[in-house]
């Protein structure tokens, strides 16, 4: 299916919640604008760092422009708090997209919703409302996600909207990626994710996973991820055939490449990132410190390092 997704000719995105905070950064510049510590003169900002991701996306061309919101973050008031220190603009929010249905990802909807203020969409795929969802561990044990459903949605100020197709929102700036198709030989999903099918134990496929992309105008494409387990490089490569783009900017988000079962793809995934020549990459969340360390040798002069707080800015 291919779309036509308007150019942007600014993007911003501010990290509501991600897994690491550095509040001594001070390496502020052109792209990277970092959280300060300082409140009324004095240091008394704290911004929390969580096992999570939610990312305020603001797209403009000209006089048109969107604002979107991208995944809840983990606890219940983590990316909320961050979003009053940040004194972020949450009230300027239209549409909400969720990358899949995950805890990590699903944590702070109500009160982020709260504090939008209205009621909005949330675009998701309808396999993100799978239950019961877990992960099967050695000897048998199980860890459950909480489930996700539509009266929570509601509940928390948002209308679901399921799309498992490509679709555009924000003033068709922003493409809600939909179902992402496994076609790399070395991404295989999440070998210890299962659900139970009316009492019928099944390996959980994670088609709910996607990502959301933008077109900045002359420079390429933005992809933006939440955790990739459907592949990094397999949501790279249908966004480009998605949109008929080849040129990327910016890989921005969770790359789904940290513990045992998933380092060993680490150098491979590099490869492929490589090939893919991007202007930037910006690894965030679950891609874990190894993988983030890695890429930042391979890809150095491409690799930006980002943080809960951060806002990148893209023109």
């Amino acid at each position: 299916m291919r779309v036509t997704l308007k150019p942007a000719k600014k993007i911003e995105i501010l990290t509501l919640q991600d897994n690491y905070i550095e509040m001594t950064a001070f390496d502020s510049n052109e792209i990277i604008t970092r959280a300060s510590p300082l409140k009324e003169g004095k240091i008394g900002a704290s911004i929390l760092a969580e096992h999570g991701l939610s990312l305020l996306i603001k797209v403009s061309h000209d006089a048109l422009s969107g604002t979107i919101l991208f995944d809840f973050g983990f606890s219940e008031h983590g990316a909320a708090q961050n979003a009053a220190t940040l004194e972020a603009e949450l009230n300027q929010i239209e549409i909400a997209a969720l990358s899949h249905g995950h805890s990590d990802h699903t944590g702070g909807m109500k009160a982020l919703g709260k504090m939008i203020g209205k009621e909005i969409p949330l675009v998701l795929h309808p396999a993100a409302f799978k239950a019961p969802r877990y992960l099967k561990m050695g000897r048998g044990e199980k860890i459950n996600f909480p489930p996700m459903t539509k009266e929570g949605i509601k509940k928390s100020g948002f209308i679901p909207l399921e799309m498992r197709d490509p679709f555009l929102i924000a003033k068709d700036m922003v493409l809600f990626l939909g179902e992402i198709p496994r076609r790399t030989d070395f991404e295989q999903g999440f070998p210890i994710a299962f659900w139970e099918d009316k009492g019928t134990e099944k390996q959980d496929l994670l088609e709910d996973d996607t990502s959301v992309v933008v077109n900045l105008e002359h420079k390429g494409l933005v992809v933006i991820s939440g955790c990739a387990h459907a592949g990094i490089i397999n949501t790279v490569l249908y966004a480009i055939e998605t949109t008929g783009i080849e040129k990327i900017h910016a890989i921005i988000g969770g790359f789904h490449l940290s513990g045992p079962f998933f380092e060993p793809i680490i150098n491979r995934t590099i490869e492929e990132l490589t090939k893919l020549d991007p202007d930037y990459i910006i690894p965030m969340h679950c891609t874990g410190r190894k993988a983030i360390m890695a890429i930042e040798r391979a890809l150095a002069k491409k690799f930006l390092l980002n943080m809960a707080g951060t806002k990148m800015t893209f023109i």
